[in-house]
């Protein structure tokens, strides 16, 4: 079956970068603590922006944010910050870039208390993905009861830009829920 024979989720359709992500990476359960800070920070600059602009400056943010290594990023300085806040390779809010660098802080902390981040975020979905059975695009919330709960901990540990819809596109990203259309080829991929 060639790519364009696929049936996918009609929001990956605008550009090929966009539907790659989503043949590749959308709701694929993730277990590695890297790819997790990655997408809290990818999922942070998103907030009230599309997926699309944020997916077109990724490769801006791995270079600007130390290719996602939280121990790194943790220790960047107010310096730093103002030179990332320079950089036209990302989206550049002040509020969000220092979002980065608190939330490496708390990220470290939650590896040491749990081991990993990964064992962390599992937990609030049983460590399995929760599947759901989406017929249209209509039908995926924009929260559930477990983004809520991970949200709600994840601020009392003073994360930041992890409201309840950014949690839950970061549990989508991350296949903690398979939000995939019924009918998207991707749907029953064992990953």
């Amino acid at each position: 079956m060639s790519t364009n024979e696929k049936i996918r989720c009609p929001w990956c359709l605008k550009f090929e970068q966009y539907i790659q992500y989503h043949d590749e990476e959308w709701g694929v359960p993730v277990h590695e603590d890297r790819k997790h800070f990655e997408f809290l920070i990818l999922e942070g600059a998103q907030a009230g922006l599309s997926w699309a602009t944020i997916l077109k400056k990724r490769e801006g943010y791995r270079k600007a944010f130390a290719g996602f290594d939280p121990n790194k990023v943790a220790r960047f300085s107010e310096a730093r910050i103002e030179k990332i806040l320079a950089d036209p390779g990302i989206v550049r809010n002040r509020l969000k870039v220092k979002a980065a660098v608190n939330n490496a802080r708390q990220f470290l902390k939650v590896q040491k208390e749990w081991g990993s981040f990964d064992k962390y975020i599992w937990s609030f979905v049983g460590g399995k993905p929760i599947l759901n059975k989406r017929k249209t695009l209509k039908d995926i919330p924009a929260t559930s009861k477990e983004s809520d709960a991970l949200s709600k901990d994840l601020i009392k540990r003073g994360f930041k830009f992890v409201g309840s819809t950014v949690i839950y596109a970061h549990m989508q990203a991350c296949g903690l829920v398979n939000d995939h259309l019924v009918d998207c080829w991707r749907y029953n991929v064992k990953n």
